[in-house]
């Protein structure tokens, strides 16, 4: 439904008119096992051998679609793989269940629980729970894409498509902090690129330095929006027989050492909206002494300061001490670097399924059994539990702008299914429609294809990235 006028391209970017052909843009992209950039691809005749899968790797990136899903898939291709015959199945799916689970590296707080994630002034997605030093978003979803008004749809697919082809896109949280954010790149919050993620939490912190801290100093208070970690009471500094101090910290104690909610979420020490830590002490005990000496750090080490008790115990600033550099410098140096994440979701419904097999349901049971491999332009996925095949895909392991789009609003995403011939046949696959890897290599297409490809492209395997067509 699609009218595309001679010589132009139509509104997705993906195809277009030549000499009243439809035409493929972006080129088929083709995996190649080794360190090698371009694919060697074959240009002798093809002499009837099935080629070995354990070499070259069709990905859907460029192939085509089912739509609308009466026909199998673009390419259905045989391979060897352990001397094992293989098939995979190949095509570009058309997600409107989609999104993007995005990991964001850092303490500062960048907004409450829930609250609106915007793109271009329209809610795209929300926040949802901190992890061990990250913050977590969820954009997308097919609410944004096509529950909302027309602008909201189009501003979710736009922020989908350039996060996902690892671009920047900036995004503004509700009450909340601005974001510019790549994946695979340090996370800029309100104008400022993160350089580490905290080590652990205050409790962590506590524990992991405190042998180095004895005799050093007399106190040490790790800053943290959500433990809050005090060496004399916590249980490291018992064993290895740290002094009590008499310190005291306004929070809710939880077990000895360990404080929550110390102060408000924020952009300062440790994740809070601390600018001066002393704020979260109170009134000292009388067992503290005069001189009594104060570290006071924050879990990634970017905030830290000293202070000694005067003699009416009351702390005092003073220059940090030479001897306790390195341990701040200890902290820095097992902070990771920040980074963000972004993971691709989608779930591979109904008609998709039909351009695999003539029985859609057995190919979902063919993948929850473990015997069909799933992979996203070749790069390895987390499948969920339970029914449908819902899965996850880190955008970094695939290849360069492997995501297109289609004005329905919905993302287009590679899908790649890898299984025995056996296994193939046995759950109805469109076997009529097999052809050989090295016909595919030459730039041969299934007779099933209703359009023609621009060209190919070869890409290297990801480093460590796990081969498609390897053993399970």
């Amino acid at each position: 439904m699609c009218y595309i006028a001679e010589g132009r391209a139509g509104a997705c970017d993906r195809y277009a008119n030549e000499g009243g052909a439809l035409v493929r843009l972006d080129p088929l992209t083709i995996l190649s096992n080794t360190d090698v950039p371009v694919v060697p691809f074959l240009d002798r005749e093809w002499d009837g051998e099935i080629v070995s899968g354990e070499d070259s790797f069709i990905t859907a990136v460029g192939s085509g679609t089912t739509y609308p899903d009466y026909k199998p898939a673009p390419f259905i291709v045989a391979s060897t793989a352990a001397d094992t015959d293989m098939i995979t199945v190949v095509t570009e799916g058309i997600f409107s269940y989609c999104g993007a689970k995005v990991k964001i590296d850092t303490d500062r707080h960048l907004g409450n629980e829930c609250a609106p994630v915007r793109s271009d002034g329209e809610i795209i997605g929300h926040v949802t729970t901190s992890e061990y030093g990250s913050q977590m978003l969820s954009l997308g979803g097919v609410h944004h894409l096509t529950g909302g008004s027309k602008k909201e749809g189009r501003a979710t697919c736009a922020a989908l498509l350039a996060l996902c082809n690892g671009e920047e896109v900036p995004l503004t949280i509700d009450q909340g902090a601005e974001l510019l954010i790549a994946a695979g790149q340090a996370p800029i919050v309100n104008g400022l690129r993160e350089e580490r993620m905290r080590v652990g939490c205050g409790s962590a912190t506590v524990g992991m330095f405190a042998a180095q801290w004895k005799g050093l100093v007399d106190e040490v208070v790790v800053v943290d929006d959500h433990i809050t970690g005090v060496m004399s009471e916590h249980q490291a500094g018992k064993v290895i027989g740290w002094a009590p101090t008499g310190i005291k910290i306004k929070g809710r104690r939880s077990t000895p050492g360990r404080y929550f909610q110390v102060a408000e979420p924020g952009t300062g020490w440790g994740g809070t909206d601390l600018t001066d830590p002393l704020d979260i002490l109170d009134t000292f005990k009388p067992q503290a002494w005069p001189g009594l000496s104060i570290l006071m750090v924050s879990t990634t080490g970017e905030h830290a300061a000293y202070y000694e008790l005067d003699d009416a115990l009351v702390p005092v600033q003073k220059d940090m001490p030479e001897r306790l550099l390195p341990s701040v410098a200890r902290i820095e140096e097992n902070c990771e670097p920040s980074l963000t994440s972004v993971l691709f979701m989608a779930g591979a419904g109904g008609s998709l399924r039909s351009g695999v097999t003539e029985n859609p349901v057995s190919l979902t049971r063919s993948v929850q059994s473990r015997l069909t491999r799933v992979t996203c332009g070749g790069a390895p996925v987390m499948m969920w539990p339970g029914g449908g095949i819902t899965y996850m895909a880190d955008v970094t392991q695939m290849p360069k702008n492997a995501f297109g789009y289609v004005p329905t609003p919905a993302l287009v995403a590679p899908i790649e299914f890898t299984m025995t011939r056996e296994d193939y046949q046995a759950l109805g696959g469109h076997m009529d429609y097999v052809m050989p890897l090295e016909e595919a290599l030459q730039g041969m297409t299934g007779r099933q294809s209703d359009h023609r490809l621009s060209g190919r492209r070869g890409e290297a395997r990801k480093p460590g990235a796990p081969w498609p067509v390897g053993p399970k």
